[in-house]
């Protein structure tokens, strides 16, 4: 038997099939398209998506010479994307970093409640409720039509099934839903005006079953009718599911997030989420609206096209380029420290130049300017690790790892067989192992390890000086 797992991320819908030892024996991928829309919009194709899906399913399953019988379980894990079922609505996938809402999330910060609160007291426009009130108000001839609205996650796996349940990593993080404080919070939906959005069946803890494939989904994604599905859960929590336990996790991928357990709320900290990965633990996210978008973004400034591992190889011959080119990354935005979706990034420094190398200078000073933002999200969290586990597709680059180990001054936990796939393998499995603990201790790997090096945590201190000296100033240009 095998254990399949399905990771959506914002461009890209990766499948993974594992043995029920934790062995990965496959991995494919298929890529789909984010459609820009006006006044900071950003939208998918549902449809488009599953076809990724189901192609990424069906390559894994080539790789690794399986039949449909064979993959036994599956879960889906997604970015927080928001699917909307109604007539006229299309696209029909409301992107996780589509900023339409950023007025109703600032209204909804205004409001004494427990839901603004583990928001770290400014709800993000990222989250599900206040893009519920922009559908409310701004397309009520939908809102009055709705079939259905969804966590990304979560639809995947009622399309797969045809059965509904909730995931309860998105639940709590996403929607306004407490699960210590009975659930769904209805003093608040009647003041957000959203209390009528359909919301049938149960909310399960990440790894529970929910049950197996429906005829059309197991056709659909070619699989047998007998698979069984389990709740699954947002990406960067699968990610710290599945990454080194027992220390922070680091998810890097189009955006940063730092993940860690048993912190207490504070501004601009997303959390405490009970339950929203492991059953009696519960778990804070701080996190960078933009990282490796900021990286594909100078990446598309190439006049010849060019591969992030091409630019890390030619960047790892010639380190340090342009020391004295400075970059804030917040292009979208911040989520910690600042909880401002409308702040920007800079750069200091900038020439006219536009030769590979000076474009390579200025990806590397990017990714410099990330590390040292995610330094500053894990002092403001509280945290001083002496190791941090780290996911996503940033991860992959042994160059980035020393960058962000050097940045933070903590070692770097990598685990080479892709630990957002692990994790949601672990969900999909633990209904067969005996639980999502039980699933996780056998699906554990070893992991790579990156030590911060004397000499680049020295230049990263001045970067970091730097670094707080722009923010200083572009406050100071704010005000004025």
């Amino acid at each position: 038997m095998l254990i399949g797992a399905v990771d959506v991320g914002s461009a890209r819908a990766r499948a993974g099939l594992f043995t029920p030892d934790g062995r990965l024996v496959a991995r494919a991928s298929r890529g789909f398209a984010t459609l820009p829309g006006p006044d900071r919009q950003a939208m998918h194709d549902f449809a488009e998506i599953w076809r990724a899906v189901a192609e990424a399913l069906a390559e894994a399953r080539r790789q690794a010479g399986a039949s449909p019988a064979q993959v036994g379980a599956l879960a889906f894990d997604a970015t927080c994307s928001l699917v909307v079922e109604a007539p006229g609505f299309a696209p029909d996938v409301i992107a996780w970093h589509d900023h339409r809402a950023v007025a109703e999330a600032a209204e909804l910060s205004r409001i004494p409640h427990e839901i603004v609160a583990r928001a770290g007291g400014s709800v993000s426009p990222e989250m599900q409720t206040p893009k519920l009130m922009w559908l409310r108000r701004h397309r009520p001839e939908v809102w009055a039509a709705l079939t259905g609205v969804r966590d990304l996650c979560d639809h995947l796996a009622f399309r797969a099934t045809g059965i509904e349940a909730r995931s309860l990593c998105a639940a709590a993080a996403k929607w306004p839903w407490l699960p210590d404080r009975g659930g769904w919070q209805q003093d608040l939906l009647d003041r957000a005006g959203i209390a009528d959005f359909p919301r049938p069946g149960p909310v399960l803890p990440p790894g529970t079953r929910i049950g197996p494939l429906s005829p059309q989904g197991a056709a659909e994604l070619g699989l047998e009718p007998e698979t069984l599905v389990a709740a699954g859960l947002i990406d960067a929590f699968a990610g710290a599911l599945g990454a080194a336990p027992e220390m922070p996790a680091l998810i890097a991928g189009t955006s940063n997030c730092v993940m860690a357990t048993g912190l207490a709320p504070r501004a601009a900290l997303w959390g405490p989420y009970p339950g929203a990965i492991l059953p009696g633990e519960s778990v804070s996210e701080g996190g960078q609206s933009a990282t490796g978008a900021l990286l594909e973004r100078v990446r598309g400034l190439y006049p010849q096209p060019a591969g992030h591992d091409d630019i890390l190889a030619r960047i790892a011959a010639d380190p340090e380029p342009e020391p004295d080119l400075h970059v804030l990354p917040d292009i979208k935005g911040s989520r910690t420290p600042f909880a401002d979706p409308l702040l920007r990034g800079a750069i200091h420094g900038l020439t006219l130049e536009r030769s590979p190398q000076a474009l390579d200078a200025l990806y590397w000073r990017a990714a410099v300017g990330i590390a040292l933002g995610t330094r500053q999200v894990i002092a403001h969290m509280g945290l001083a690790p002496a190791a941090l586990a780290m996911a996503g597709g940033q991860a992959r680059s042994a160059l980035l790892r020393q960058l962000y180990a050097d940045a933070i001054g903590a070692e770097i936990h990598w685990q080479p067989e892709d630990a957002v796939l692990r994790g949601t393998a672990i969900a999909a499995a633990a209904p067969l192992l005996g639980g999502i603990r039980a699933a996780r201790a056998r699906f554990a790997r070893p992991v790579e390890i990156t030590r911060p090096e004397p000499a680049a945590r020295a230049r990263r201190e001045r970067d970091w000086r730097i670094f707080l000296r722009m923010q200083q100033q572009r406050a100071e240009i704010a005000a004025m």
